[in-house]
C-alpha cells in the first residue's frame, strides 16, 4: 500500500472516532442523537480528506502518519470541546477549516525551503514585532496578569503562537550559517566547552529575549518554549551537550532572578509550591480544582458528559459571560484546563493516550528531521519539532503541577484560532521536510558534506 493510501486509511477511524464521541455526549445528556453525530463526524472527515488530496497531490512522498495523528488530537479536542459546550465546538470546527486552507496555501506556495532562508531577518524581524503586539495601547489584552492576546475589532488572536514559528525559522537558519564556527572556535575551560566569545552573542541574544519576554508579556510559558527550541536547535547543530548545560543554566538563573522581581511570576511560582497552603495568591484555586478533577478521573474515567462542571442553578448573578466563562467549576475547561477534563471524563488511560499521540508526533517529526535533504531542513525540523512538544509539555505539565501553570494552549485540542492555525503551518512545514526527504533521488546523490559532524549522528 503506498504512503498515501495509508494515510487515507488512517483518517476513517478518527473520523469514527469523532462520530462515537459526540454519540457518546448525546447518549449522557439524554439528548436525541438522530443523524446528528453522522453529520458532525462526516464534516470532520470532509476536512480531512481535503488536507489529504492536497498533501497527495503537493506532497506525495511526505510522512503518512504525520498527519493522520494531528488529525487524531483534533478529534480528541472537538469531542471534548462538544462535551463542554456545542457552540465551542462548532467554532472549533470552522475555525479547523482556516487552518485547513492557511495549510493549503502554505504547501502549495512555499516550493522551496530556500526561500525561508533569505529572508530570516525579516521573518525574525516579524516574530518579534508579533510578541510585541500584547503590549501595544489599545489592541494589547492581559489574561491572568499576562500579556497574550491582541483585540483588533472582530479579531482577536494570540500573536506567540505564530510568532514561535517565526523564531525558529531564524534560528534553525542562523545556526545552520554559524554552526562550524561555534565548533571550531570552541574552547575547553576546566573540561566545560565553551563557544568563542565573539560567536556567543547568539545565545545571549536569545536568552535576553527569553527573559524579556518574561517580564515584559510576563509569558513564562512561551519563553521557557522559545528557548527550549533554540537550544534543541543548537545542540543538533553543534552536538555540543555544555552549550546545552550552559544556556539551561543561564535561563534556570534568569527565571530565578525575575520570580524575585515580578509578582506575576512569584505567583505562579509559590502557587506551584503549594496551592493548598492558607493565603495562597489569587489562582490557586485553579489548581486545586484541576487536581480534584483529574482525581476523580482514576484509571478509567468518569465517562463522556459524565463529569460535573458547570455548578447548577444560579451560579454568578454578577456575571454577564456565559458557560464556560462563568459558572464552570473548573476554570477554563476549554482553553488552559482542557487536559484536566480529558483525565477526568477518560481517566489516566485515556489521558496518557493523548501524551502518547504527542509523543509519536514528536517521533515523526524528528525522523524528518534526521533525513532532512540539507542543513537548514534538518534544523527547521529539529525546531518546529521542540516547540512542539515543548508547547505540549509545558500546558500538561502545569496543569499536573510538574511544572508552574502558564497560559500557553494544548496544540490542535485547546480552543483557539490562533493556536490552530499556527500549528497547522508548523505541521505544513514538517510535511514539506519530509517530502523533500523521502523524495526519490538519483543515484550519487547525497547530504550536505560536514552536516553529520555539525551533530546529526
Amino acid at each position: 500500500m503506498s504512503a498515501r493510501n495509508r494515510e487515507l486509511l488512517a483518517l476513517i477511524p478518527v473520523a469514527l472516532l469523532v462520530t462515537a464521541g459526540f454519540t457518546s455526549v448525546l447518549v449522557t445528556d439524554n439528548l436525541d442523537v438522530g443523524n446528528v453525530t453522522l453529520t458532525y463526524g462526516a464534516y470532520f472527515l470532509a476536512i480531512c480528506v481535503g488536507i489529504h488530496v492536497l498533501i497527495r497531490f503537493r506532497l506525495p512522498h511526505a510522512d503518512p502518519y504525520l498527519f493522520p495523528l494531528v488529525a487524531l488530537l483534533a478529534a480528541v479536542g472537538l469531542v471534548t470541546l462538544y462535551r463542554i459546550d456545542e457552540s465551542l465546538a462548532l467554532e472549533q470546527a470552522s475555525l479547523m477549516v482556516v487552518g485547513a486552507v492557511v495549510f493549503g496555501l502554505t504547501i502549495v506556495f512555499l516550493r522551496d525551503l530556500s526561500v525561508l532562508e533569505r529572508y530570516r531577518y525579516l521573518i525574525a524581524l516579524a516574530g518579534i514585532i508579533l510578541l510585541l503586539m500584547p503590549r501595544l495601547p489599545g489592541i494589547g489584552a492581559q489574561v491572568n496578569g499576562a500579556y497574550l492576546g491582541v483585540d483588533i475589532g472582530p479579531i482577536a488572536f494570540q500573536p506567540a503562537e505564530i510568532s514561535k514559528v517565526c523564531i525558529v525559522v531564524f534560528l534553525a537558519s542562523y545556526l545552520r550559517e554559524k554552526r562550524e564556527v561555534l565548533i571550531v572556535g570552541a574552547r575547553r575551560i576546566l573540561g566545560v566547552t565553551l563557544p568563542p566569545l565573539k560567536h556567543f552573542g547568539p545565545l545571549l541574544v536569545v536568552w535576553g529575549l527569553a527573559m524579556f519576554m518574561l517580564v515584559f508579556i510576563r509569558d513564562l510559558g512561551s519563553s521557557l518554549m522559545f528557548f527550549g527550541a533554540f537550544l534543541a536547535v543548537l545542540y543538533v547543530a553543534t552536538n555540543r551537550l555544555s552549550f546545552v548545560v550552559i544556556g539551561l543554566g543561564m535561563f534556570a538563573l534568569g527565571a530565578w532572578v525575575m520570580a524575585g522581581q515580578v509578582s506575576h511570576i512569584n505567583d505562579r511560582v509559590d502557587i506551584w509550591l503549594d496551592p493548598f497552603a492558607k493565603g495562597a495568591p489569587d489562582g490557586a484555586g485553579q489548581i486545586t480544582q484541576s487536581l480534584f478533577a483529574q482525581a476523580e478521573g482514576g484509571l478509567f474515567g468518569e465517562g463522556l458528559g459524565q463529569s460535573l462542571l458547570k455548578l447548577p442553578g444560579p451560579f454568578a448573578p454578577d456575571c454577564q459571560q456565559p458557560f464556560p466563562d462563568c459558572g464552570s467549576i473548573l476554570p477554563a475547561p476549554h482553553t488552559d484546563f482542557i487536559y484536566a477534563v480529558i483525565t477526568s471524563e477518560l481517566g489516566l488511560f485515556g489521558a496518557s493516550a493523548v501524551i502518547l499521540i504527542y509523543a509519536l508526533i514528536a517521533a515523526r517529526g524528528f525522523k524528518a528531521a534526521l533525513t532532512g535533504g540539507d542543513g537548514f531542513a534538518k534544523l527547521l525540523a529539529t525546531g518546529l519539532t521542540a516547540v512542539l512538544a515543548l508547547q505540549a509539555f509545558v500546558i500538561v505539565g502545569g496543569v499536573v503541577r510538574v511544572i508552574p501553570l502558564t497560559g500557553v494552549t494544548l496544540p490542535f485540542v485547546s480552543y483557539g484560532g490562533s493556536s490552530v492555525v499556527a500549528n497547522m503551518i508548523l505541521i505544513a512545514l514538517l510535511l514539506i521536510v519530509s517530502n523533500d526527504a523521502r523524495k526519490p533521488r538519483p543515484s550519487g546523490g547525497g547530504v550536505e558534506h560536514g552536516l553529520i559532524d555539525g551533530g546529526l549522528r
